[in-house]
Parts: structure tokens; C-alpha cells; sequence
């Protein structure tokens, strides 16, 4: 009996290993099509590709169908599939990231931030998440917040103009003119025609 059963199991171990292979290819093959469509600007065809061999607890398809229908404008169908990469992988950055950027298209700047939130619990130095919290809370007049999230950006990135010309604005609201003097000169090195650091230089001398 004994033998038997070994045997069983081990063509049961082989025809699921069988299965799994060509699973696998179609999925491939599905993927490959995928990129081919998207390239050509086929977005449909290419999510049509994905739903085809979709499967629920795929982070990867998941994540594809998320970037497909934001790529084709679907924003609401976007976060409906990047929420669901996120569900299956919490501590997922691209996935949150996805779902921020079509939740702003929908105006939906409750979920924005909150997804920057939780991308920073779990990469503190994220520069994208630190840099869009830092336009939200400039936009609410709460610079002192802003500049906590500008300055973790420009400390990673000290030559990138967006980063350095925000720091330059928020230390002017917040008073700090000879900061923000330095700042929007170094601004200039980065752009020496830039209209927004030459005006802010007008506003302290």
C-alpha cells in the first residue's frame, strides 16, 4: 500500500508541476503581448491580454492592469487594481505610488495623502512621497511642515531645480530671508534664467 501511494503522489507532484509550467507560459506569453499592445498605444488590447489569464492574488497583474488603466486614462478602474497590489503586498511603494497619482487625476487629494503617508512608514527618505507632502502642506500655508519634507528631498537631490526652488519659497514665507537668499541663488546655478528664483531675490534685497 505503501508504495502505491508514493506513487500517487509523486504523479500527482508531477502533473501539478506540469500544470504550473504552462501556467506560467501562458502567463508570459500573456505579458509579453501586454507590452507589445502598450507600446503601439493599443491600451486595451494590451489590458484584454492581462484579464485574459488574470488572476485575484497576482501582485504583478495586479499592478500591470493598475499602470494600463491609468496609462489609458481609467483612473477610478487604476486604483481599483493598484489598491488591490497594495492589499496583497502592504509595504508595496510602486503600488501606492500608482494609486496616488490616479487618485490625484480624480481630485481625490484625501487619498493622495494618505498613500504618501504610508509610503513614508515604510521608506522615510521616499524623495517622491517627501516631496509631494511637502507641496501639499505648502499649499495649506503650513510651511514649517513643508520645509521638513523639501529639506529630506534636496538632502538627497541638492541640484534638482523643483526641490530647491520650493525650499527657497517656503524659507522666504517662514522669514528666513538669508536662507531662502542662498537658496534661490543656488536655484540660479541650476537655471540662470529662472524667472521664479530672480523674483524671489527682488522680494528680500
Amino acid at each position: 500500500m505503501d508504495h502505491v501511494r508514493n506513487a500517487l503522489v509523486a504523479i500527482f507532484l508531477l502533473l501539478m508541476l506540469a500544470i504550473n509550467a504552462q501556467e506560467f507560459e501562458s502567463q508570459l506569453k500573456a505579458f509579453e503581448s501586454s507590452y507589445a499592445s502598450e507600446s503601439s498605444g493599443a491600451y486595451q488590447d494590451a489590458i484584454k491580454s492581462i484579464t485574459d489569464v488574470y488572476k485575484p492574488d497576482s501582485y504583478e497583474m495586479n499592478l500591470r492592469l493598475g499602470w494600463l488603466y491609468y496609462s489609458s486614462k481609467s483612473y477610478d478602474e487604476a486604483c481599483r487594481y493598484y489598491q488591490k497590489s497594495f492589499q496583497l503586498r502592504p509595504l508595496s511603494v510602486e503600488a501606492r505610488l500608482g494609486y496616488a497619482y490616479a487618485a490625484a487625476e480624480l481630485g481625490n487629494w484625501t487619498q493622495v495623502e494618505a498613500q504618501y503617508v504610508e509610503i513614508l512608514k515604510t521608506d522615510a527618505m521616499n524623495t517622491t512621497a517627501n516631496y509631494r507632502m511637502g507641496l501639499i502642506c505648502y499649499n495649506r500655508l503650513d510651511y514649517t511642515s513643508a520645509l521638513k519634507y523639501f529639506t529630506v528631498t534636496l538632502n538627497q537631490y541638492s541640484f534638482d531645480y523643483e526641490t530647491a526652488i520650493m525650499v527657497a519659497w517656503t524659507e522666504l514665507k517662514l522669514g528666513k530671508l538669508r536662507e531662502a537668499k542662498i537658496m534661490f541663488q543656488k536655484t540660479l546655478l541650476i537655471r540662470p534664467s529662472d524667472k521664479s528664483a530672480q523674483e524671489g531675490l527682488t522680494l528680500i534685497q
